[in-house]
């Protein structure tokens, strides 16, 4: 069954952070995160201060990923440790560890309690300890070197659960993914074993050599890395160490890069030749080893033609090593940042594949204090917690049961009390109490049965009313003139349009959302609070605050709408949204969008609806009863003169007209006909212009049934 927790390996190199994360998918390990960053200079350069350039990168590293849940594994140098390997004679397994412990006394120069050491049985023949060719693996660090290398994380307050050596992760990585697990090497024959690899991590200031054929390893630490390149470089063309580190990542674009590979020439000839001397006093021990072939790993193998130079002078192919073979394809791998510099994650990949628990090397360096003060830490409040509860339980018990015991004991029992007649009329009235229960049962289903037919029936009837209440409730947030009489007709010269307060509504659409807070966005949060008067402010102020407190003592009055917290609404609902206009514009305090928000929105939120209860009866309902709310102005609306034509116009009488009509003696009868409309015309204008102010609001609606209404305004009475 796959897994389905994450491992984080971290590398804290001399040049740069490094960090992998790998969990199982479908069986396959999978990286899923990585980070890689680099320091702004070298930790081994002289102006460099190490502490805070790595505090620094944990930090930018932690602010970028949550490790939370993960297991987190760290390298240490392979410099730092020490590595041995030992044959134990053909012993019981039980006395395997105090074989080790001998074996770490007499192997370890420093004392024990110096060291932090852990040991594994090596190799394919590792079930069966009696085998004469069992190999005991035996790793150690001093414990000082070990807190200085673990004390940045323990800084940043990351918990450490598995600290294991470079070269060992580099093991573990080569032969899970390069060697396939072993699985080409089952048929292990002592006489004849398979050929190894050797596999080199250069560092920045020290190369990591590995051998191994998938059973045994062997690691040596060689002072050899890319910074002495660079030094080499600083010294023959007398460049600052910047300007030498920037000539050797591009040297294949300098002008001159044959110089270049000239003046480097006495690192790689060192270099070479340290490598031949450890592989052959390697096969000096181990005189059946055959070398099949060499990895190169890390970034300072891509100097160039470097690996072309390792291939020609060991004498075996540098395999070209440009991916991780076992791990499955995602996003980290065909990551650019991740392909530029895969080859420097080759111990990280070895630390997740320890945590996952498919490495062969499984040793871990982690201090049993850290580990003993970890459990101490995590489980002190839950047994503080468990023995109080404990005490406490105890006490109640011995309280409760003492005072049974004072009750019922015969010497501190009163006199007069007999506990048969007691216990007796007990039973009794608990069989009575029985048969009124099951009665009540019986009785409650019967009245629930009929309260589900009624409410059903009721409810129906309730959904018919709901759009009726809602357009009844749009038509009583409707402001109404104060000249406005049901059936008269208003005369536009006595009462012009611009002193009229009617809104004219033009159209209403309706549209359902299945979560209104989609609707009621940060946008509309602003425009609702900006839609509403000071006195809608206050009214919903006073709704929010507790009962009896007066809101005007803790905030100012040009400060209500930063104390007006607003939610939004929840669950699913209507948006109602109503296209209108109006013209009374010529009080400019009162006038456009003002004159919406004082009358229709401040309505929409305060006014209160009378609707019919049935039987002839009314009852009053405000805007929250009825599911209305969060009323607002959308959008600032547009302003536009308009004609209206004017009803009372009549059209002027043609003069030519009265000229026949009168004959010779018409011309003054008809100048005065015109002179007469002429008046008339500007007592009664054919058009009147008034400024039109179009508006949009929205509001939601959340249906609730009248029966419900009813229900708890009924309960609020009793």
């Amino acid at each position: 069954m796959a897994k389905n927790f994450g491992v984080w390996g971290i590398d804290i190199g001399q040049c740069a952070f490094k960090a992998l994360r790998c969990t199982f998918e479908d069986d396959q390990v999978v990286a899923d995160d990585f980070d890689y960053i680099e320091y702004p200079k070298i930790l081994t350069q002289a102006e460099a201060n190490p502490e805070e350039l790595i505090q620094a990168a944990i930090e930018e590293f932690l602010s970028r990923h949550d490790l939370t849940g993960d297991t987190v594994a760290m390298a240490v140098p392979g410099q730092s440790g020490l590595a041995k390997f030992f044959k134990p004679p053909p012993v019981d397994a039980k006395k395997i560890p105090d074989l080790v412990k001998y074996e770490a006394r007499q192997q370890i120069p420093f004392d024990l309690d110096e060291v932090v050491y852990d040991w594994q049985m090596m190799g394919l023949e590792s079930d069966n300890e009696s085998s004469p060719e069992t190999e005991v693996g035996l790793f150690a660090i001093k414990r000082d070197q070990l807190f200085s290398n673990i004390q940045s994380l323990d800084d940043a307050e990351v918990e450490l659960d598995i600290v294991q050596l470079s070269p060992l992760a580099v093991y573990n990585f080569v032969v899970y993914d390069q060697l396939n697990n072993g699985e080409d090497y089952q048929d292990y024959d002592p006489e004849n074993p398979p050929e190894s690899i050797v596999i080199l991590s250069m560092g920045t200031e020290t190369t990591d050599l590995v051998i191994t054929n998938g059973h045994r390893v062997w690691q040596r630490s060689i002072p050899l890395g890319g910074n002495h390149f660079t030094r080499q470089l600083t010294k023959e063309l007398k460049l600052t160490f910047a300007k030498a580190e920037h000539l050797k990542r591009n040297a294949r674009q300098a002008k001159d890069a044959k110089v270049i590979f000239q003046s480097m020439r006495p690192v790689f000839n060192d270099l070479v030749t340290e490598v031949q001397r450890s592989i052959g006093y390697f096969q000096s021990i181990d005189r059946k080893t055959t070398i099949r072939s060499a990895i190169a790993m890390g970034n300072a193998v891509k100097l160039p033609g470097l690996r072309q130079y390792l291939a020609k002078n060991l004498g075996y192919e540098v395999e070209d090593f440009s991916t991780f073979g076992r791990l499955g394809d995602s996003s980290v791998t065909g990551n650019p940042a991740f392909k530029d510099n895969v080859l420097s994650f080759g111990i990280c990949y070895g630390l997740c594949l320890q945590g996952l628990g498919e490495a062969p090397l499984k040793t871990n360096l982690v201090p049993r204090e850290k580990i003993v003060e970890r459990l101490i830490k995590a489980k002190k409040p839950w047994v503080v917690v468990s023995l109080a509860a404990l005490l406490l339980a105890c006490v109640i018990n011995f309280s409760s049961y003492h005072s049974v015991w004072k009750n019922v004991h015969k010497e501190h029992a009163p006199t007069n009390v007999s506990w048969n007649a007691a216990i007796s009329k007990v039973n009794g009235l608990k069989s009575d109490s029985s048969d009124h229960l099951k009665q009540d049962e019986e009785l409650m289903g019967s009245l629930n049965q009929l309260q589900a037919i009624g409410t059903e029936l009721a409810s129906n009837g309730d959904r018919r009313l709901l759009w009726l209440e809602l357009f009844r409730a749009i038509n009583e947030a409707l402001p109404r003139d104060d000249n406005f009489k049901p059936g008269v007709i208003r005369n536009p010269e006595d009462n012009p349009f611009s002193k009229r307060k009617d809104l004219y509504i033009e159209t209403i659409e309706t549209q359902h959302f299945e979560d209104l807070g989609t609707w009621f966005s940060e946008d509309h949060k602003k425009r609702y609070l900006l839609s509403q008067t000071p006195e809608v402010k206050k009214f919903l102020l006073e709704k929010a605050q507790p009962s009896g407190e007066d809101p005007a003592e803790n905030e100012d009055a040009g400060n209500e709408q930063a104390s007006l917290e607003v939610s939004g609404p929840q669950g699913a609902g209507w948006v109602i949204e109503i296209r209108g206009h109006h013209y009374y514009n010529s009080n400019r305090k009162m006038a456009r969008a003002q004159h919406v928000r004082s009358t229709l929105i401040k309505n929409l939120t305060m006014q209160r609806v009378k609707l019919p209860r049935g039987n002839g009866k009314f009852e009053f309902f405000t805007m929250e009863e009825l599911g209305i709310g969060y009323a607002l102005l959308l959008g600032d609306g547009t302003t536009k003169k308009e004609k209206i034509a004017n009803p009372n116009y009549s059209p002027p009488k043609s003069v030519e007209g009265l000229t026949a009509a009168g004959g010779l003696g018409a011309p003054p009868a008809a100048a005065a006909a015109d002179d007469k409309e002429k008046a008339d015309e500007k007592q009664h204008p054919e058009f009147f212009e008034e400024t039109k102010y179009t508006f949009v609001v929205q509001f939601c609606w959340q249906q609730n049934l009248l029966t419900k209404r009813l229900a708890e305004l009924d309960e609020k009475r009793a």
